[in-house]
């Protein structure tokens, strides 16, 4: 079925296969490959990705599962349970080649322990502040902002974001997508710490106005990260609801 199924998708028009295989299949990459190629497919069309073994942990211990017994939890419950969102940024924040307890009782927090609303709350905080902002008659992207970036947390920031592009490229060339939330948790901390240093929307209009381009910069970047990691980039959260500029 492995032979057919990949045959079939190189002759659909796909030229590069990418598979996920648990670390009990290794054996079968060498056939497999052999096997296409005697079949005339291009000795690069597959790719494999040995994963490891995901344990689902719940106050403290593991969540027993057996395939034999019957007894396990599906992707879907799990989903159902701590949110597509959640489950997502877990499981790609741990290496394939590492193996993830995936901590049931912090997924379900919505709190900064939680990584995945951590990143999230950053985005809605920018939102939060941009929309304060334009109560006030300022918005981001409006005029020239004249006052420089001097603070040292404005100057962290801009040096994190300036990393994206370089980040991403490295992250699919190695495919080792766990650069991308690790590098998200630490801009959402860089904003977080300029955001406390650095008060955003003030009397000094310039001033605000430079830091609400550099605010929606970082929003930009934490969007299209978590775009490409499939998790969604709220405007409003619980936290979020306050003003918070």
């Amino acid at each position: 079925p492995d032979i057919a199924y990949h045959a079939n998708k190189r002759a659909r028009g796909f030229r590069h296969s990418i598979d996920l295989w648990g670390p009990d299949h290794h054996g079968h990459i060498l056939p497999l490959t052999a096997s296409l190629t005697a079949l005339g497919i291009e000795p690069d069309f597959l790719e494999v990705l040995i994963v490891q073994q995901v344990n689902l942990v719940s106050g403290g211990q593991a969540v027993k599962m057996s395939k034999r017994a019957g007894e396990f939890v599906t992707l879907r419950d799990l989903m159902d349970d701590v949110g597509a969102d959640c489950a997502k940024f877990f499981f790609l924040m741990r290496s394939t080649a590492a193996h993830l307890d995936f901590d049931l009782d912090l997924a379900r927090q919505r709190n900064d322990d939680n990584p995945a609303y951590y990143v999230q709350y950053a985005h809605a905080r920018i939102a939060s502040v941009i929309r304060f902002a334009a109560e006030r008659g300022l918005a981001p992207l409006e005029g020239a902002a004249r006052a420089a970036l001097e603070h040292p947390a404005e100057i962290a920031l801009v040096r994190q974001l300036a990393a994206f592009p370089e980040l991403v490229r490295g992250a699919a060339a190695t495919r080792e997508p766990h650069r991308l939330p690790a590098f998200l948790i630490e801009t959402a901390a860089e904003f977080h710490r300029f955001y406390h240093a650095c008060r955003v929307v003030s009397d000094d209009v310039q001033a605000s106005r430079s830091r609400l381009r550099l605010a929606a910069a970082t929003a930009t970047v934490l969007r299209n990260g978590l775009g490409l990691m499939g998790v969604s980039a709220p405007d409003r959260l619980e936290r979020a609801a306050e003003v918070l500029a």
